[in-house]
């Protein structure tokens, strides 16, 4: 058996200053580290940089583009106590009980007991109801939560972003549709209606499967070992046409390019039977891939679920190397971005892993 793999083998130090602040203007001037796995060695990426918008010199004609096509919703709420004190209440999932309720983040979790209210900016109430899990509450309003959120929403950006002043529509990807995320699938931010335009004429065609992304991207790994971490459900689904685009795409010799780890793990669960439904797909190294040959994706947080996946992908594709060999080149190629000034997280820069 291999040794198992501790959380804090895949930590790497990152300047405060490397995270991006603002999105790149315009999307497709966001730069692009292309990985190519099979010429890379331990430790030592094959690596090629590049302008987002020449993705398409990296594509062949009869590859497909997998996007995850949710929309961000208006999921954090700002909120006062009944004694006046600052709440907030950050909405991940409905609960399927058929009385409106949601699973939520709220703060201060602790000094709220089961059935407190809490007042939104717009004057709307919110229940807050029993603990789901160790970080997440039962919360109920008094109307219809996506009117709510209308009223009272702000974009859920993430923590580590402090400059709230790019528009909402920055966070949302330009062919975002059915509304249920928590966070955006931030791979699909440097898309603009052009470079799609531009890609479909090369030959290269888009599909879309739907994941509304939730806590996990919020929660960092817990425990010593990986294994010990536990991923949450989110809600997928592949339509046929999606399906179908995938079994031509196949067919013809063509590849399977996941925008984003979301779209990814769609791709994963639908291999191993079911086109819609709810993922805990937990993918760590080492990981036979089924659904996906190529995968656009940003920089990701150390001690990351994602990183773990982007290090499993790299193994996939490296010949006779052990899981710490494709961390290195994983880890490789980051410290390349930083020495060149990539921006990385949701707003930064992006990979090609090919």
């Amino acid at each position: 058996m291999p040794p198992r793999l501790r959380v804090d083998d895949f930590g790497y130090e990152l300047p405060e200053a490397a995270i991006a602040q603002m999105p790149a203007e315009p999307r497709d001037s966001a730069r692009l580290l292309v990985l190519d796995r099979s010429r890379s060695s331990p430790g030592h990426p094959r690596l090629e940089h590049r302008i987002f918008r020449a993705l398409g010199e990296e594509l062949r004609s009869g590859d497909l583009l997998v996007v995850n096509d949710s929309r961000v919703i208006p999921a954090r709420l700002p909120a006062r106590r009944a004694g006046g004190g600052a709440a907030e209440v950050l909405l991940l999932r409905p609960i399927e009980d058929g009385i409106g309720r949601w699973e939520a983040l709220v703060r201060p979790s602790r000094r709220l007991p089961d059935g407190s209210i809490l007042t939104l900016r717009s004057g709307d109430r919110v229940e807050v109801g029993e603990r789901l899990s160790p970080a997440t509450r039962a919360v109920r309003f008094d109307g219809d939560p996506a009117a709510v959120m209308a009223r009272a929403g702000e974009m859920p950006l993430p923590p580590y972003i402090h400059d709230r002043s790019s528009p909402p529509e920055r966070y949302q990807t330009v062919y975002a549709r059915p509304p249920g995320s928590a966070a955006a699938p931030t791979a699909g931010l440097h898309f603009t209606r052009s470079l799609l335009g531009s890609l479909e004429a090369r030959g290269v065609r888009r599909a879309s499967v739907t994941l509304h992304v939730g806590l996990d991207t919020f929660r960092p790994l817990e425990g010593e070992f990986i294994d010990e971490h536990q991923i949450h459900r989110e809600w997928y689904e592949v339509p046929p046409a999606t399906g179908a685009a995938i079994d031509e795409t196949r067919r013809n010799g063509g590849r399977i390019v996941a925008v984003g780890t979301t779209s990814l793990r769609v791709l994963e669960t639908a291999a191993r039977g079911g086109s819609s439904g709810w993922t805990d797909l937990y993918i760590t190294p080492p990981y036979a891939f089924r659904g996906v040959d190529a995968l656009v994706t940003n920089f990701h947080l150390p001690r990351s679920s994602l990183l773990l996946l982007v290090t499993a992908f790299v193994q996939a594709g490296m010949s006779a190397t052990s899981t710490l060999d494709a961390r290195d080149t994983v880890l490789a190629a980051y410290a390349a971005a930083l020495a060149a000034g990539y921006r990385f997280f949701s707003f930064g820069d992006a990979m090609l892993i090919r």
